[in-house]
């Protein structure tokens, strides 16, 4: 979402974005950004089902379920974004405004605002605790009970392949979130 914007800035030597731009720039990050978080939970929970109910797990994990929690996670992140950028789209900014950071972002451009931002940090606030914190919840049970099935297999081999299943999984949840950390 960020990068055709930066794309451009370099070409041109012009770091202007519309007010239109930003809006939209902002509800694909939210977009993405969202539907990541529910994905790495939908898979985390993928996980659990074939380590820790491993017999049962094509008939947990069939492909109507899959399809049910990709389209969860997409319509909760659409209408997710879609509320936070209406919201920005209520305020009103008294000058021209520069946003201290290479793209836009939603907690600075409220933060520039000349009106009332309460309902938005309120629904920034609400977001971030129900749907980052939910799924990032998800994730820490999820691996919780893994590990402790884990450590109730006997041989080695057996915990080395359980544990290496989970591995990639693990790092990009890992970079994901101290990402988010590391910017917020």
């Amino acid at each position: 979402t960020t990068v055709p914007k930066m794309l451009q800035n370099i070409q041109t030597q012009s770091k202007v974005i519309t007010y239109a731009g930003c809006v939209t720039q902002i509800y694909f990050f939210l977009l993405f950004a969202g539907w990541d978080d529910f994905l790495l939970a939908v898979m985390a929970y993928d996980r659990f089902v074939a380590i820790c109910h491993p017999l049962h797990y094509t008939v947990i994990i069939n492909s109507q379920l899959c399809v049910l929690l990709v389209l969860v996670s997409w319509i909760i992140s659409v209408l997710h974004s879609l509320l936070e950028s209406l919201m920005v789209l209520q305020l009103s900014f008294c000058r021209e405004v520069e946003i201290s950071h290479f793209f836009c972002e939603i907690n600075q451009v409220v933060r520039l605002a000349c009106s009332n931002t309460f309902l938005n940090d309120m629904l920034m606030y609400l977001a971030a605790v129900l749907l980052a914190g939910g799924p990032l919840a998800g994730i820490i049970y999820s691996y919780f009970k893994i590990v402790s099935s884990i450590l109730r297999i006997s041989s080695a081999q057996g915990k080395y392949k359980a544990f290496s299943t989970c591995t990639s999984h693990l790092s990009v949840v890992f970079l994901f979130y101290c990402t988010i950390l590391g910017v917020y």
